[in-house]
């Protein structure tokens, strides 16, 4: 089998069936891609904003950082506990991320919180359509981690919003 004609990448006793795992690992490489997105733009907000609420935003974009990390890493071991292979490297996450692409140009901290909180959105939006997914190709262990994942980004994107807020 080659990685062009399926994703099932690794022998496996999952006993989901194959064609349900080759979906699944699909829909969980494009999230993966997603993901690794997010923390590459969190961190080029963290670097770069400015501006009067720049401790608490620089701090806030480093924490979200550290929960797209996390999050990556369970997206990551899923498809590999569906014997799939994690696909993750930078050209690949380029082509298939969903996310609006990071402008690297100076501007005020409150431009770049509302940057975050798009990719956030989308992010988060994402996951829910995978939940949904998950559940309706018979993975409800998917749709778990995809729930936990999703809790986490609504959390922190509310954390974002704040900052826009008066």
């Amino acid at each position: 089998m080659s990685a062009s004609t399926t994703h099932t990448a690794f022998e496996t006793r999952n006993n989901l069936d194959e064609g349900q795992r080759d979906l699944l690992i699909t829909r969980l490489n494009k999230l993966l891609a997603d993901s690794l997105d997010l923390q590459l733009q969190a961190k080029v907000a963290h670097w770069n904003v400015r501006g009067l609420h720049f401790l608490p935003q620089h701090e806030l974009f480093d924490q979200l950082h550290g929960e797209a990390l996390g999050w990556t890493d369970l997206i990551a071991e899923r498809i590999g506990q569906l014997g799939g292979l994690a696909e993750g490297n930078v050209q690949t996450v380029s082509a298939r991320s969903s996310l609006d692409v990071y402008p690297q140009d100076a501007v005020p901290g409150e431009e770049h919180t509302r940057r975050v909180a798009t990719a956030l959105s989308t992010f988060a939006g994402n996951g829910r359509s995978g939940i949904d997914f998950a559940s309706e190709h018979g993975d409800e262990v998917t749709a778990d981690i995809l729930t936990e994942i999703t809790r986490g980004a609504d959390k922190i994107l509310w954390f974002v919003e704040a900052h826009l807020q008066g």
